[in-house]
């Protein structure tokens, strides 16, 4: 494969500590590779360095002649005086573009909702956003750098970029680069996984599923983290071994380490013990809707619905931009009333909702963090833990330092996780999370995630965050056409009726004639004796994997024992894993195409 970019001994520091630290890495054909970390860790700061908008203190990037690289980071505007069919294609004639399927297929997977006329200044930062990410991906790049890609988009948007990025690195030509906290995007996406901290770069082979894998196998045989932080790392493989309903099918985890790592760890949530708490807290009725209708004017956004929330209850919400999500909320939350019908709310219920603008914390912007939380008392968790506001703060990553910090000088994801803590204590019993997940690292999701597992109540989140839907929450709703319709399949049910509608309302397929042939030419199940040449061959498959697996697992033990100062050897490591991990993704195409024939 050809190597398109190389960084040598990279150094930033901007004056507060070191950011990067002799880093060097390299991009080559082929490579689909997420950067993770800490807010801060320098994640976006090494992505602009790579791609020349940022200059190292120290160091040099070298691109091989010819590469063409496209960027989007956060600070990217589009010209708020063009067109959006300006601002994605440039001077390119509609007739031009519009025959061309790539083109379109960017332009309806991103923009669907707005016309081609019509002009940026007009649009929302979020609209704005989207116009800015097509025009990357129209471009004709060797190479894509992407920062934070699925801020603005739908569930249903950052499954079309998940599949576009796939179809388009099919061939193993280009390179992408991608920083996002979105965990379900970067383990469809990726296939090697760089972890930015204390200015250095771990290097995983692939996605985020494999990385925590790596990630919980390398901290227990090098034993360099504390024992907290490696119980969460276990719970989270725990959960994307045992539960993630996407990645059932897939081979990945075939491996004896992953199972012996994860053999003592208890299920992820006790859902009987959950609902007992929550019942105790709430009684037998929590919000029940009647027959409720919302209207603004003339325009219905309600109608005749009816959905009892019960005690313990973990519901996800979806549903497109303007479909009444947040109007459902409010009448859960006793913030608005309904036009017709009615909402009975149980006697004992206490609402909380974490808002998206960070309301809770206005008016401490002067306070001390340690000040905000002293006010509160000590909370008790589902496994009958008590914990005081200063362990939930360490919980949630505050150090001693930051506790002295006025509420206002402290960054995003510092308040997001403050405003979390300020809402828990406050002892709600009914919880509603409106995207909860914004400007929080993996990290930090993660540690959000598991305080939840044993929160003793009601919760009832809305997030573009599939990953985060699908780990805290047991049951999934839809508000479509006004009404709320149960979603038995999960979020995977909502993306495929979230395409037959828009598919019905355009006339046409939603990803058009190219994959409409994928969907002919799959594998027909087979009988007699071709299934018992299938089956030999899927069994033949699975012992290589199996012995790729130990391979890799022996060659990152080597890699950690050796000497980190011996760089020569490291690299030669690092190419044998990537050998490893092309066979063992090659293997699994197959692996996959054998089960399908097999019925």
């Amino acid at each position: 494969m050809a190597h398109l970019l190389g960084a040598e001994a990279l150094h930033l520091d901007f004056g507060t500590g070191t950011v990067l630290g002799s880093i060097s890495v390299g991009l080559d054909d082929g490579d689909r590779i997420g950067i993770v970390g800490a807010n801060g860790a320098g994640k976006s700061s090494l992505m602009k360095i790579l791609a020349g908008r940022l200059a190292p203190h120290d160091g040099r990037v070298t691109v091989a002649r010819g590469t063409r690289i496209g960027v989007l980071d956060q600070s990217d505007h589009v010209d708020t005086a063009l067109t959006v069919a300006q601002a994605i294609v440039g001077d390119m004639d509609e007739h031009e573009w519009a025959a061309d399927p790539r083109v379109r297929d960017i332009m309806s997977g991103l923009v669907p909702d707005l016309p081609a006329d019509a002009v940026v200044g007009d649009l929302s930062g979020g609209q704005q956003r989207r116009v800015a990410l097509a025009h990357v991906l129209v471009g004709d790049h060797d190479a894509v750098f992407l920062d934070e890609p699925t801020n603005h988009l739908d569930v249903e948007g950052v499954t079309w970029l998940a599949e576009h990025l796939k179809r388009r690195w099919a061939a193993n030509k280009g390179a992408l680069l991608v920083v996002t906290h979105d965990r379900w995007f970067l383990d469809e996406v990726t296939t090697r996984t760089w972890e930015v901290h204390d200015g250095e770069v771990d290097m995983y082979e692939g996605g985020y599923a494999a990385y925590v894998l790596q990630r919980v196998e390398r901290d227990r045989i090098a034993a360099v983290t504390e024992q907290r932080r490696q119980n969460l790392m276990r719970k989270e493989l725990a959960w994307l071994r045992r539960g993630a309903p996407a990645r059932t099918s897939k081979p990945k985890f075939r491996i004896d380490a992953a199972n012996a790592l994860i053999e003592d760890v208890p299920p992820i949530r006790d859902s009987v013990r959950l609902h007992r708490m929550a019942a105790a807290r709430l009684g037998k009725d929590v919000v029940e809707l009647i027959r409720v209708g919302v209207a603004y004017g003339d325009h219905e956004v309600l109608h005749d619905l009816d959905w009892n929330i019960g005690p313990g209850d973990r519901i996800g919400l979806l549903g497109e931009n303007g479909a009444g999500k947040s109007t459902l909320l409010r009448l859960v939350t006793g913030e608005q009333e309904p036009t017709t019908g009615r909402v009975k709310t149980g006697v004992t219920v206490r609402v909380a909702q974490l808002s998206q603008q960070l309301a809770e914390l206005e008016e401490h912007a002067d306070e001390r963090v340690s000040a905000v939380v002293k006010q509160f008392s000590s909370i008790t968790l589902s496994d009958g833990q008590e914990m005081t506001p200063g362990q939930l703060l360490e919980r949630m990553g505050f150090t001693s330092a930051q506790l002295k910090t006025p509420v206002g000088r402290l960054s995003g994801g510092q308040r997001r996780r403050l405003q979390l803590l300020v809402v828990l204590l406050s002892e709600p019993n009914v919880l509603v999370l409106d995207e909860p997940t914004n400007d929080l690292d993996t990290d930090m999701l993660a540690a959000l995630e598991d305080l939840l597992d044993a929160w003793p109540g009601t919760l009832i989140v809305v997030s573009h965050d599939r990953y985060l839907m699908e780990r805290i929450t047991d049951t999934q709703f839809a508000v479509v056409d006004g009404g709320l319709r149960h979603l038995p399949g999960g979020v995977d049910e909502y993306v495929e009726l979230s395409r037959r509608r828009r598919a019905a309302r355009s006339g046409i397929g939603t990803f058009g004639p190219d994959d409409a042939a994928a969907r002919d030419d799959a594998p027909v199940a087979v009988s007699g004796a071709e299934r018992r040449e299938v089956e030999k061959e899927l069994k033949a498959v699975e012992r290589r994997m199996a012995k790729l697996g130990e391979l890799t697992e022996g060659t990152h033990h080597e890699m950690v024992m050796h000497d980190q100062s011996d760089f020569a050897a490291l690299a030669t490591f690092m190419r044998t894993l990537k050998e490893y991990e092309e066979e063992t993704a090659e293997l699994e195409d197959r692996w996959l195409d054998l089960s399908e024939r097999l019925g």
